[in-house]
């Protein structure tokens, strides 16, 4: 399934199951907001969908995904601390993400 299909998929599904959830655009890509916070999204470039994981054993086992890396939306070496980047070879791992970063509140 093409990588930003997959994502749709997601993020139409946190959306059903979520009063909360809206779907939205933040940072110029498509993403996941739970009560205005932005919580995950589409890097399009990168063909990834990308999670805030404040928890560090969540975000831990992103990054320990071969090609996952923490989020650089500018692409200057400055990543978002809590934020990881997941390519689309571990598409089946998103929903897990998307589900944790949606759990974690944001302040």
């Amino acid at each position: 399934m093409d990588p930003k299909q997959r994502y749709d998929e997601i993020a139409d599904d946190l959306v059903a199951r979520n009063d909360d959830v809206q779907l939205g655009q933040m940072m110029g890509m498509p993403c996941v907001k739970r009560a205005g916070k932005l919580a995950a999204g589409f890097a399009a470039s990168a063909g990834a969908m990308v999670f805030k994981l404040p928890d560090a054993d969540q975000r831990d086992a992103a990054l320990a995904l071969d090609g996952a890396a923490l989020f650089d939306p500018s692409g200057r070496g400055r990543p978002f601390k809590e934020w990881v980047q997941v390519p689309a070879a571990h598409a089946d791992r998103w929903p897990e993400f998307a589900e944790a970063a949606l759990a974690t509140p944001s302040g």
